[in-house]
């Protein structure tokens, strides 16, 4: 799967650190997930959690919370509230630079702090935890043998997951501060509840009470004997594979290109501000284009370009069909490959234009079925008459008048 490295700054101006993963093609939706208390982005199991999704076409942002990772930020002056700011700092980058999340995931505490944040996300339709306490103040008891320190000094150094942090008594304070079961109880998303039976971290019964604070539509999974970590790959993909189907049934209509209506004799498309991301109607089929990441698209769909390869690929194939069929050829298929680039017109031998760059189509035509050397050889000659073709070689004009 593409990754990219992104950065954003959290409420506090903190520069928080974060990776993009997105599908091999096109993406249907993006998704937050949020790891669980004092891990990182690097988790192993979320990483295995994101492949599964960007399998499926849905993109996913992680970062470190502020005090933790590559981000910045001390982790004694973070909160379990300072992760729910962190959290939609995390939306609002996606949604001014790539598209505002449709799916929230969070693992142990992540999956508390999205379940707090997800009324304060509009665009999020289906909410999902992973091994999640049912209630924020589940991870005080982690720091039971410095409670007496705490209160004398209003802080104290603890040892969590073999590695020290500091923490504040505030940090204690706050957890109590969020009332979980009114939280999820108003939640009015779709929300999946994945928990091991087995999880010995974050027990079973946290699972059944988040289930049953929530309204439908409300789901559960178990996740077997999987730990706490989802360490197991099998766990993890797992996990992945189950949220991704689930989450695709609350996916609008809007993420498939139903944002625009058109005649049957023409082409409409409409790009809003923010992106590249261009809603059309092809002939009353509803399609999407935009850019890939790297040109600063979300790669939701195909460039204009890709559509125009696949015009030459389309018409070259079925000329070759109707050829075929008119000569009585012994024919099965025909598989045309296109590909487009841009080449510097001194490099082009057979090219008449002798400054600037060059557009240039190269195209591979594979042809099944009994035919002979003279018959194939034949059809590649026809392949040039298809009449995309001729119109790429054609004069052209283009005229623009206002809608």
């Amino acid at each position: 799967m593409p990754r990219k490295t992104v950065r954003f700054d959290n409420a506090r101006g903190e520069s928080l650190a974060g990776l993009l993963d997105t599908p091999e093609r096109s993406t249907i939706a993006y998704a937050l997930f949020a790891h669980c208390f004092t891990c990182s982005k690097n988790l192993r199991g979320a990483n295995h959690l994101s492949k599964a999704l960007t399998d499926a076409g849905i993109a996913v942002l992680r970062f470190d919370f502020a005090g933790l990772g590559e981000s910045e930020g001390e982790f004694a002056e973070t909160s379990f509230s300072s992760n729910v700011d962190d959290l939609i700092a995390a939306c609002r980058f996606l949604e001014r630079d790539y598209a505002a999340p449709k799916i929230l995931v969070g693992h142990s505490l992540g999956g508390t702090a999205i379940l707090q944040a997800a009324s304060e996300i509009p665009s999020a339709v289906a909410v999902a935890s992973i091994g999640s306490p049912a209630d924020p103040a589940h991870v005080a008891h982690l720091f039971e043998g410095s409670r007496d320190e705490l209160a004398d000094r209003g802080e104290a150094v603890v040892q969590l997951g073999g590695r020290p942090f500091r923490i504040k008594q505030e940090f204690l304070d706050d957890l109590e501060r969020h009332p979980m079961p009114e939280s999820v109880a108003s939640l009015r998303k779709a929300l999946l509840i994945m928990h091991a039976p087995l999880d010995d971290v974050v027990e079973i019964d946290n699972a059944s009470t988040l289930f049953l604070n929530a309204k439908h539509p409300k789901s559960f999974v178990s996740l077997d004997k999987a730990d706490h970590l989802l360490s197991r790959e099998e766990d993890s993909r797992y996990a992945g594979r189950v949220l991704a189907a689930w989450a695709s049934r609350y996916l609008p209509d809007e993420d498939l290109g139903h944002e625009v209506h058109g005649d049957a004799d023409e082409v409409v498309a409409r790009t809003e501000a923010g992106g590249f991301r261009t809603a059309m109607s092809v002939a009353g089929h509803a399609m999407l284009a935009d850019e890939p990441l790297s040109y600063g698209g979300t790669n939701t769909g195909p460039t204009p370009y890709d559509y125009l390869s696949a015009a030459l690929a389309s018409c070259t194939s079925m000329t070759l069909r109707m050829y075929a069929e008119h000569k009585g050829l012994d024919f099965e298929s025909a598989t045309v490959r296109v590909r487009h680039d841009k080449m510097h017109a001194e490099d082009c031998a057979d090219c008449e234009t002798e400054t600037g760059k060059v557009d240039e189509f190269r195209r591979t035509v594979s042809i099944e079925g009994g035919l002979s050397d003279a018959e194939a050889s034949r059809m590649l000659e026809i392949a040039d008459r298809c009449p995309v073709h001729k119109t790429l070689h054609a004069e052209v004009k283009v005229r623009t008048e206002p809608g």
